[in-house]
């Protein structure tokens, strides 16, 4: 490798870096990196340069943040959650997973993990709270759940790594890169659950894995009721205004919210939902032109508020989705990324390789972008995929898991929107747990990954 091709490498490492360290978005160091390497390196002007410029998952991204940034501010959002949790009667040890459902949902729709976090988060921490449940486990239920649907055929993310697989070439099924997802996250759920269950035997912890509407008789805390009488909240009892826990002779399913009445919006907003998942599952239209049609239509209900719609589009996300994509394609025309996927083969054994990638982006995605280290990561694996020595939509779903999962860390948004919704709670002690949590997934869920979906479809095949 050249000195031309390894600076570039060089410079990308210090952009995550500085990223990492200062409040700057990464897009932006992307795109001076595109200049200076189309420009110095590669001869380009700025056409192009531009000729890079992933205009298609960009423009994905603005129309699915528009759309279901608008049916948030209505409403629909919070009328799906709620009819989710009243389905199933408020049964307390079953609502935690319908938390993981309704984030799932929300994100295979085309919502963003971190913006599907932000909407459930704060009804399942206050259900915690209510119940006696872990608002550790609560917490990695959202999140995985968020992180379940978010390859979704439809889905920026989902989007984003099979345009990147496909442009290089190579086909993936985007139904199987989903159930990968879904799979795995979870499988990790459970494995939480079911860890947690087992601390709670051997040491004498203030919640259970799942939560309860039942506590030790004769107290009149949040600690517990007497027999079957469920809990309902109530303010009072200290100078900061926190919710207690007090009894009411009311039925168990009382945890369910109330059914409210459903507005003209919201009956558009899930016709228009409907109408999108139609078009783009079935028809196959692209779910850009679609979303952004369908928010338009969504605009006229209330013209006066368009300024926040457009503000709300995840901006941020566009920038940095589009600079990293434009300097990886410009590293791939210098020729760096098949350097390194050369160098990597070379090691010996694929197995090896895919594994070392999956760890090398799960432990980076703790604390930086995982949209970003998908842009970078996975074209590494490509070259290796070529030779079809390792199945490819084992190792991208792989990868692509790795760099997801791990985000649950509170340096990551959803682990900090998890500590910020937690109720009764001492925030510094729930940090601790969060990050102690964060770094057995990053030493767990890499190999997992790997031994299911790479390793095991080898040696079944």
């Amino acid at each position: 490798m050249t000195s031309i091709e390894f600076l570039p490498l060089i410079a990308l490492v210090a952009m995550f870096v500085i990223a990492t360290i200062f409040p700057i978005n990464i897009g932006i160091l992307g795109f001076i990196g595109a200049f200076v390497v189309g420009a110095f390196a590669l001869g380009y002007d700025d056409k192009e340069i531009l000729a890079e410029f992933p205009s298609s998952i960009v423009l994905t991204i603005i129309g699915v943040t528009y759309f279901f940034g608008m049916a948030k501010r209505n409403g629909t959002i919070d009328l799906l959650v709620n009819a989710c949790i009243r389905a199933v009667r408020g049964r307390v040890t079953v609502v935690p997973w319908v938390f993981f459902f309704s984030a799932s949902v929300l994100t295979a729709l085309g919502t963003f993990s971190p913006a599907a976090v932000a909407l459930i988060a704060p009804a399942a921490m206050a259900f915690a709270a209510r119940t006696r449940m872990s608002p550790l486990v609560m917490g990695i239920l959202t999140i995985n759940g968020a992180h379940a649907g978010a390859f979704s055929p439809i889905s920026v993310s989902g989007v984003l790594v099979r345009d990147i697989v496909e442009s290089n070439g190579l086909t993936i099924a985007p139904w199987t890169l989903f159930f990968a997802s879904y799979g795995i996250n979870t499988l990790l759920s459970v494995f939480t659950i079911a860890g947690y269950a087992v601390l709670a035997r051997v040491r004498d912890l203030d919640y259970s894995a799942m939560g309860t509407t039942t506590g030790d008789e004769g107290e009149g805390s949040a600690s517990g009721t007497r027999g079957d009488e469920p809990w309902s909240p109530s303010t009072g009892g200290s100078a900061a205004g926190t919710q207690v826990l007090t009894r009411v002779r009311r039925p168990s399913t009382d945890i369910a919210p109330a059914v409210e009445p459903v507005t003209g919006v919201q009956k558009l907003t899930l016709v228009l939902i409907a109408a999108v998942l139609v078009l783009v599952l079935v028809l196959h239209l692209p779910i850009s032109f679609v979303a952004i049609a369908a928010g338009a239509i969504l605009a006229f209900t209330d013209l006066s508020k368009q300024n926040e719609a457009i503000a709300g589009i995840s901006w941020s996300t566009v920038l940095l989705v589009a600079g990293m994509v434009t300097y990886i394609s410009l590293l791939q025309e210098l020729g760096t990324i098949d350097h390194l996927a050369q160098m990597a083969i070379k090691v010996g054994a694929p197995l090896l390789v895919a594994l070392v990638l999956c760890y090398v982006i799960g432990v980076t995605s703790a604390f930086a972008s995982s949209t970003a280290l998908l842009t970078a990561v996975i074209p590494l694996a490509l070259p290796l995929l070529e030779t079809g020595a390792l199945p490819v939509v084992g190792v991208v779903a792989a990868l692509a898991i790795s760099a997801t999962v791990v985000d649950v860390s509170p340096f990551s948004t959803n682990g900090a929107l998890v500590l910020a919704s937690a109720q009764n709670i001492e925030r510094r002690a729930f940090y601790r747990q969060l990050l102690l949590n964060a770094a057995v997934v990053v030493a767990v869920a890499p190999a997992l990954c790997w031994l299911v979906l790479v390793v095991a479809p080898g040696l079944v095949g």
